[in-house]
């Protein structure tokens, strides 16, 4: 019973801050004619993330300078970095064109002015490197995940290098991030990490049911990056690992 009224009372928490958003965003489209910039997208989605994030998250641990131009590169363990890393600033993601069809979240993801990128088509990626690079040089934070998909936080997977080529040779500010989380009730490969073949609905219905997540974030600098975009992403990755530790408090960490 008191899982069932957790699950209650936190789907209807959740609701209320989707409607709001949904209401934030139909005012920004609607005040710029539905051409808002790419800024005012980064931040409505912003102050939206801060709020749905609380009801998953009570208590997010930040070490380290938070960015807040440049790119970002940070390992990816579940839909909830999204929500984290966004909670901390105005951004602009990068996502695999799989999230644009989610329910409800790949909405709100195409009005925060998320970039796709179809990976099978080596042409469109090319495309995408233009225009993270113009991105970069309007002074937006990019924040994207090399390793392509998600993981259960043993580790750091191989970083992709693709997506690194506008940060390759240039001044752009270049940061490292490590998502950490930790659930006393439960275990955070299985409920929180978002990977293998977990399907969507089951997975996210479980996690209101558990007790709230603690987050931690640790961000580092990178001051002196590979001039080659192969060696980029073994520096990018090894930098992550170095950031990797145990989350805060609770059971089982990442």
């Amino acid at each position: 019973m008191r899982k069932l009224g957790r699950f209650t009372w936190r789907s209807l928490w959740l609701g209320a801050e989707l409607l709001f958003l949904g209401l934030r965003f139909a005012f920004l489209f609607g005040r710029t004619l539905g051409r808002p910039s790419v800024r005012a997208r980064a931040v409505c989605l912003h102050h939206g993330a801060r709020r749905i994030l609380r009801t998953f998250v009570d208590e997010v641990t930040v070490t380290g300078p938070r960015p807040a131009s440049g790119l970002l590169v940070s390992n990816h363990l579940s839909y909830l970095d999204i929500l984290l890393l966004g909670s901390l600033g105005p951004a602009v993601f990068v996502s695999k064109n799989e999230v644009k069809h989610w329910q409800v979240f790949g909405w709100f993801a195409r009005l925060g002015g998320t970039v796709f990128v179809q990976r099978e088509r080596r042409g469109h990626v090319g495309e995408i490197s233009a225009h993270l690079h113009a991105l970069l040089d309007a002074g937006e934070l990019v924040i994207l995940f090399p390793e392509g998909t998600s993981s259960g936080g043993e580790t750091v997977l191989p970083f992709n290098s693709a997506l690194l080529e506008p940060a390759v040779g240039q001044k752009t500010p270049l940061c490292a991030a490590c998502i950490g989380y930790s659930l006393a009730d439960g275990v955070v490969a299985d409920d929180v990490c978002y990977w293998r073949d977990m399907t969507f609905l089951p997975h996210f219905v479980n996690l209101l049911r558990k007790q709230f997540v603690k987050a931690r974030v640790n961000f580092a600098e990178v001051r002196e990056p590979a001039t080659d975009r192969k060696a980029l992403a073994r520096q990018l990755q090894s930098e992550v690992l170095r950031l990797k530790s145990p989350a805060p408090g609770g059971a089982s960490p990442t």
